[in-house]
């Protein structure tokens, strides 16, 4: 089986491969992404060469998502497609409008098209955000509402998508705010930035009130997620893909039980902040097993030990 991974180098993309590769189902996978962050973390460090029968091959393809020609080869190869790139900044992210729709809106756009022309391809699955729900508490039966630009965008992104429902099994899962330890990791996400700053700094800088509530899951759950929609057959439907809401306080008082001398300021306070909770009771048990629940604390304890000093 050959599996394509759009952004497959990216934050999520990194995590995703690392699972994939223990999947013998699995023979060759090819990254397509545009580095447009410049982490080139996914391409170093141990291998991922892991089998001893030599039965993987992994390729890398420098590609755009508009670059039609390019991104129709790949798509040609491939058996089943993961979705992930895309243009990320912060769930709540209200400028630079154009490149969100171009790449999120317009991009899904492209390779749905390049996927209707491709009989081979057996599965697609779109990783999208819990952020088109927009403000409020959301569970999988609620109308999206996206109030930010990156929201729009990215359930812009999902309409063409649904297009591919009726056609071959097609998996929309809407993540919450990504956090946790990998090599590719974004410190722009508020529990990542929250450790760097915990560990270096002992000072961590909260934006507004800190009472607003959002969703978030760990990047270790989401690639263990995803890589067992690899072989799971499920309706054609739109997911979750959540395990924890808290506060913005909530957080602060797990870092500081690991951080004993953590300071922590104010930024414009008076703000009250848009907040986003998610049901955690997700109909994506319906078809996988339940994961082992991990406290925030321990997760965060072991985030610790991967920093260098």
């Amino acid at each position: 089986m050959t599996v394509l991974i759009t952004g497959g180098a990216g934050y999520v993309g990194t995590q995703l491969v690392a699972e994939i590769v223990k999947d013998h189902s699995v023979s060759r996978i090819i990254i397509y992404d545009n580095l447009s962050r410049d982490n080139y973390n996914a391409f170093l460090g141990h291998s991922l060469y892991k089998r001893t029968d030599n039965t993987l091959n992994i390729e890398f393809v420098h590609g755009e998502l508009l670059d039609t020609r390019r991104l129709r080869s790949v798509v040609q190869e491939a058996d089943v497609i993961y979705h992930l790139a895309a243009k990320v900044v912060t769930p709540f992210a209200t400028t630079d409008g154009h490149a969100y729709e171009q790449t999120n809106h317009w991009g899904t756009a492209e390779l749905v098209y390049a996927i209707e022309d491709a009989p081979q391809v057996k599965k697609l699955i779109y990783v999208s955000s819990t952020s088109v729900y927009g403000s409020a508490h959301a569970g999988e039966d609620t109308t999206p509402n996206p109030q930010t630009i990156y929201g729009i965008s990215k359930l812009r992104g999902e309409e063409h998508v649904q297009r591919l429902f009726p056609k071959l099994p097609t998996y929309i899962i809407r993540c919450g705010n990504v956090y946790g330890y990998n090599k590719s990791l974004r410190f722009d996400a508020v529990i990542n930035r929250f450790m760097f700053e915990a560990n270096f700094r002992r000072r961590v800088s909260i934006h507004g009130d800190g009472k607003q509530r959002r969703a978030f899951v760990s990047v270790q759950r989401v690639g263990e997620t995803l890589v067992k929609l690899l072989n799971t057959d499920m309706p054609s439907d739109t997911y979750n893909l959540v395990d924890k809401n808290f506060q913005v306080l909530d957080i602060i008082d797990v870092v500081k039980a690991i951080y004993f001398d953590l300071e922590f300021i104010f930024v414009n306070r008076h703000l009250g902040l848009r907040e986003l909770s998610v049901d955690t009771d997700l109909k994506l048990f319906n078809f996988i097993s339940r994961w082992e629940e991990r406290s925030l604390l321990d997760e965060m304890e072991e985030f610790r030990t991967r920093f260098s000093f």
